[in-house]
């Protein structure tokens, strides 16, 4: 499989400028992205965690970690981590190494993490399947894996601004409307809501929604200077 073509440029109104003042997660270093091998070495290193642990999958991956990093406040590696190695969090067999995977993970988790800091486009590792397929089902392991993330951690969701509702319809729209439970804000916007035109645009889709989110959950502090006070004796 290969990954979907990197999405169009983001529109300047999803993508501010990057500003300073977000210190609740410390910057990341500027690792390069993973290359394709690289890419292939961390679906390879998930494959060969030993049954009964059900991994996460690469594309999986790729959501939950999005999905952690909308946290409102930072979720630590030590909470996140287990649930890569299994769903549910087991624990891996005895002598079975896992950090030259934690290592590709941490450098996807930075990447991620500097994206969503600065309000910057990424490409979502989503894999093309045949011209005829639909595109949300394309992005549907992406989504499952976002959803994960929420289940384990799910300070986002309880949130009570009204602007993530949008953005979550846009990314939960790929599931069975009967697998979301108690979601009727969410039911509402998915019927309203036209479909993807193809996978490029699902792809976006996530991009964008993942951002717009970040506006509510991860906001980007003020540069503008303090308005002058003064002081009449």
């Amino acid at each position: 499989s290969h990954l979907a073509d990197p999405t169009p440029a983001c529109p300047e109104a999803l993508r501010p400028q990057a500003r300073h003042g977000d210190n609740r997660r410390m910057p990341a270093p500027h690792d390069p992205a993973l290359n394709d091998a690289e890419l292939a070495q961390l679906e390879h290193l998930l494959d060969k965690i030993p049954a009964p642990t059900e991994p996460l999958d690469v594309m999986m991956l790729d959501g939950f970690l999005c999905g952690v990093l909308l946290q409102p406040r930072a979720v630590p590696e030590a909470q996140w981590w287990p649930h890569v190695l299994d769903v549910d969090g087991r624990s891996v067999p005895l002598g079975f190494d896992v950090e030259p995977l934690r290592a590709l993970v941490r450098r996807r988790h930075a990447q991620l993490d500097m994206a969503i800091r600065e309000r910057q486009w990424f490409d979502p590792w989503v894999f093309e399947l045949d011209e005829e397929d639909d595109p949300l089902e394309a992005v549907m392991p992406w989504v499952a894996g976002f959803a994960t993330a929420m289940e384990f951690f799910p300070a986002l969701m309880r949130h009570d601004s009204p602007d993530i509702v949008e953005p979550l319809a846009v990314l939960y729209r790929c599931f069975d409307p009967e697998d979301l439970e108690d979601a009727d804000a969410l039911l509402e916007v998915i019927e309203e809501l036209e479909p993807p035109q193809d996978l490029a645009e699902a792809v976006e889709a996530l991009v964008s929604s993942t951002l717009l989110l970040a506006d509510v959950t991860r906001p980007l502090a003020s540069t503008r200077p303090p308005r002058p006070r003064f002081v009449f004796s």
